[in-house]
């Protein structure tokens, strides 16, 4: 009996998932987010790799910012945590008391380095205009596509997903349903 794979298979199933923003990691985003924002305000050239941690009652903001900006962490986080909803320990988590710790450095000097003037440019591969043409400047990996599936260009799998979790914050922001 010959096995079947995934790419064989004559059918599969394709799920997605889509997270509230009360969730721990879309709490990330938004704070990571919120920080970089908030440097990019003050300073356009700011250079912010910005991580974001957190437990009940605990966020941390870690990483390594370059920037002439100045950013009180623990107000950010405060109001980002108030912002999306948490402000009482009766919700789980209370923004006005939660304890916010802040491990941030300045760039390496190594990063900095590769940063500001490319291994093509210094080998004169390229010129600096030409580089500055391409864009990016940090690895990631991502899955994706667009398709005709939705209005939206995404695979029905994820647009439901984020249409389902829209529909629950906006419940909760309207407390038509008091236990979100």
């Amino acid at each position: 009996m010959a096995s079947s794979t995934f790419m064989d298979s004559p059918s599969y199933k394709f799920t997605s998932e889509s997270v509230t923003e009360g969730h721990p990691d879309k709490l990330c985003d938004q704070v990571s987010d919120a920080v970089l924002d908030a440097c990019l305000a003050q300073d356009p050239r700011s250079r912010v790799a910005c991580e974001t941690a957190t437990k009940t009652g605990f966020v941390m903001v870690l990483g390594e910012i370059t920037t002439n900006a100045f950013v009180n962490f623990d107000d950010l986080v405060r109001k980002v945590v108030k912002g999306i909803g948490y402000d009482s320990s009766e919700k789980g988590f209370d923004g006005n008391t939660c304890a916010v710790m802040s491990a941030i450095a300045s760039q390496s000097a190594d990063i900095a380095l590769g940063v500001d003037k490319s291994y093509e440019v210094k080998g004169g591969e390229v010129t600096e205009q030409e580089l500055n043409e391409i864009g990016a400047g940090d690895q990631g990996m991502m899955f994706g596509f667009a398709c005709t599936e939705t209005k939206e260009l995404m695979p029905m799998p994820i647009a439901f997903a984020h249409r389902i979790c829209g529909r629950l914050t906006e419940a909760r922001e309207k407390r038509v349903l008091p236990w979100l």
